[in-house]
This record gives structure tokens, sequence and C-alpha cells, in this order.
């Protein structure tokens, strides 16, 4: 049975950039924290401010939007790192280390990536761009996709694999390898390893066919099990799970707060609900 190596799943080789060696004792940052940096001052994260969270933006009464929020898992996230990689540096013998330290900073940038990829309005987005390739005006635009594959991607839109495109795709005018991210934070934000072809949930899946041989290869080269190779679905990265801890912690807490700000759910419900998370009130 193949297992997976934390020397290896922690790597920080950068996607269209494999030729360079990078050496951290140069630099005051390390690779995975200049991975955070990159992300904080792009386009695609500061897009996430005009896009709503779960409540329609208000005007004058705050509640969270994907930015707020993808600040906050991050900050949930990097704690959870940091706890794990405490954990494992406890179990795994000395010699067998890497860069387990780094654990925090690369779940607090896949935090930071997670909802990039989505449409506005949410699922409701995914939907109305789906419905227009497959139902509306967008269906004569199928002659000019390569193959059926391509065309499920269209009408079964996913915000999750458009993440992983937004962050290694080479657009026009940009240099290859997109945001030239560490193969380690890549891996991260693919909650669900496969294409929409052979999604076994039939409609979640984590990469686009024109971007499957991109994550294959940043999968293999980390060592990452793979499940079924006749259809390329793959294990999770392991710091997939924190980062979607901390994104469940976060929609727990704010979901509450936002719907008691809008006045949704009274201050006694919401400090029920509140409580409720501890055993001892």
């Amino acid at each position: 049975m193949m297992t997976m190596e934390w020397n290896k799943l922690i790597s920080a080789k950068r996607y269209g950039l494999e030729h360079k060696e990078y050496k951290d004792e140069q630099h005051i940052r390390s690779q995975f924290q200049r991975d955070y940096d990159r992300l904080i001052f792009s386009s695609p994260f500061r897009r996430l401010q005009n896009k709503t969270q779960v409540f329609p933006l208000p005007g004058r009464i705050f509640v969270h939007n994907r930015l707020t929020h993808s600040l906050e898992v991050a900050s949930v996230g990097r704690s959870l790192g940091r706890i794990t990689a405490s954990h494992l540096k406890n179990n795994l013998s000395d010699d067998n280390h890497g860069l387990i330290d780094e654990i925090g900073g690369i779940v607090a940038t896949a935090c930071l990536a997670h909802d990039l990829g989505n449409p506005p309005f949410g699922h409701s987005g995914e939907e109305a761009i789906s419905s227009f390739f497959r139902d509306g005006k967008g269906q004569y635009l199928k002659k000019y996709v390569s193959n059926n594959k391509q065309w499920n991607d269209l009408t079964n839109f996913e915000g999750n694999a458009n993440a992983f495109r937004l962050l290694t795709h080479t657009f026009k005018g940009r240099r290859h390898g997109g945001f030239g991210m560490t193969y380690s934070t890549l891996a991260s934000i693919v909650k669900y390893p496969f294409d929409s072809v052979n999604s076994p949930k039939g409609k979640k899946y984590g990469f686009f066919q024109t971007d499957r041989d991109t994550y294959v290869q940043i999968a293999n080269d980390l060592g990452i099990k793979i499940i079924d190779a006749d259809k390329d679905i793959y294990a999770r990265h392991p710091l997939v799970y924190l980062v979607e801890a901390a994104d469940d912690i976060c929609y727990q807490i704010m979901d509450i707060e936002d719907a008691h700000k809008l006045k949704i759910i009274s201050s006694e419900h919401t400090r029920n609900l509140l409580f409720s998370y501890f055993e001892f009130l």
C-alpha cells in the first residue's frame, strides 16, 4: 500500500518555475510566506470584497463578504496548522521534520484562496453559469469546445476548480505558471481531487479538463496517493482537511453573527446557538 510522506508533501517547488532552486536562508520570508503575500496583493483576492458570503450585502449593516470570510478562515487555519505541526514534530523522528514548521503558513494561504474561484452569488452563480451553457444562449459555443469532457466542465461549472485554474493558468500576457505558487499550497486547495467526468459525487470536482495534467503533475511530485489510476482520482493532500475545518468553524460562528445583526434571529436564539458549542454551559 502506498503511503504519503511529509518530506514530499511539503515542497517549496513552484509551479511553472520548477527550473529555479529556492534557498530560504537567503530570504526574510519563507517560500510559503511569499505565497501568502502574493495572494493578499492580488486582484482576484481583492475582488472577493464584492462577492456575498451568505446574506446579500445590506448597505450600512456590516456582514461578512467573501473577502472578510477568507481572512478569518486564514487566521483559524494558521492556528490549526501550527497545532498540527507541533503534534507531528512530537511524533516524527528528528531527521524527518523537513518543512513541518511551515504547515501553518501553507494552510493559511490555502484558506485565503479557497473561495477565489467562486462566482458572485455562490452556488446560485455556479448554476447560472452552468445553465447559460447547458440551456441558454451559450449552447452555440459547444462547436468550439475541443471535446465533451470540456463541455461538461462548462455545463457543470465548479468554483473550486476555477480557483485552481486562476492560480495555475497562463493567461494571455502573464507569466508561465500563473501565480507561480508552491506545489504544496496548490494541492492544499483541491478539496475534490478528480475531474468533472469522474466525480464520485456527480457534481463537485477539483480541476477542469484543461488543468488536469497540471494537478496530476503536482500530485505525483508530492507523492499524493492515487485511488483510481484509470480515472485519475487522487486522495486529498492532508492539509486540505485543515482548510476545510477552518472554513467550517468560521461558517458555524459567523453566519450566526450575521443573522443576528440582520435581525433574522433574536439575541436569545443567538445566545443559545453559540452556547450550545460548549458542553459545560
